[in-house]
């Protein structure tokens, strides 16, 4: 039985987006069982924008969630930098980050009854949304790997969202699908300790920690009813995320 739930939500430059992504996953938050404990940390990663006012903000009278300032966690040497974002730095470090803060937040549960969740600062949760991924915890999964769906993709070509889509549609399988995406995670605390959490190295870390724990052996569940909106943008804080690949297919 899952007592405690811990959220990262790595952030740069985001002031457009993130008080909807806390809001939202605050009304997800409150929605869990009586007695649970919360934790949410949120990483500013050297924003130059007003993502750590708007950030103080929601956090002001929201006793579980605190923003921490990345600075430990400057691009590698020779690490690729992203384009038109500014950072360039392993997104695998600043969600590892979080998560060591909130698991230090909620030691004094074991790491077996504590469900860690994943999300981006450009997307928003659905309301059942921390709900849904205990159920299937309690259900005996050790991670869940739920969809994202676009948000604001008016700006897309038809063409674009057509192949989007059709990549999308290639991994759905009824209920469930073969997709990975950071915002939309969940993983127990004891499994992902055990694989030794995000690769903190190069791009895809939600398919990579996703590889780690399918080779140890860990129950993986990818429902496709437990899903997340994100943004469409072409432009993102990530190397080789989502805002990458529709970029690509939009040219």
């Amino acid at each position: 039985m899952i007592a405690a739930v811990g959220v990262v939500v790595p952030a740069h430059n985001e002031q457009d987006g993130i008080v909807a992504c806390l809001h939202n996953l605050q009304r997800a938050l409150q929605r869990l069982p009586a007695g649970t404990a919360a934790a949410v940390t949120v990483v500013l990663d050297r924003c130059t924008d007003r993502t750590p006012d708007r950030v103080a903000s929601v956090l002001a009278d929201w006793p579980q969630a605190e923003a921490v300032v990345a600075r430990d966690t400057l691009p590698r040497p020779g690490s690729p930098r992203v384009a038109g974002a500014g950072s360039g730095v392993d997104v695998g470090s600043l969600r590892s980050l979080g998560l060591r803060r909130v698991l230090d937040r909620l030691r004094p549960h074991p790491a077996e009854r504590i469900w860690l969740l994943s999300t981006d600062a450009d997307s928003t949760v659905p309301p059942d949304w921390a709900c849904a991924h205990l159920r299937l915890a309690a259900a005996g999964a050790h991670g869940v790997a739920g969809l994202a769906e676009l948000a604001g993709g008016a700006h897309l070509s038809p063409e674009a969202l057509r192949r989007y889509k059709a990549i999308v549609a290639r991994g759905l399988h009824g209920r469930r699908h073969e997709h990975v995406y950071a915002a939309n995670l969940g993983f127990r605390a004891d499994a992902y300790l055990a694989v030794g959490g995000f690769p903190v190295q190069g791009p895809g870390e939600d398919h990579g920690l996703w590889r780690l724990m399918a080779a140890a052996g860990y129950r993986l569940e990818h429902p496709s009813n437990l899903r997340v909106q994100t943004s469409a943008r072409l432009r993102g804080r990530a190397d080789g995320g989502l805002a990458d690949l529709l970029r690509s297919l939009h040219t």
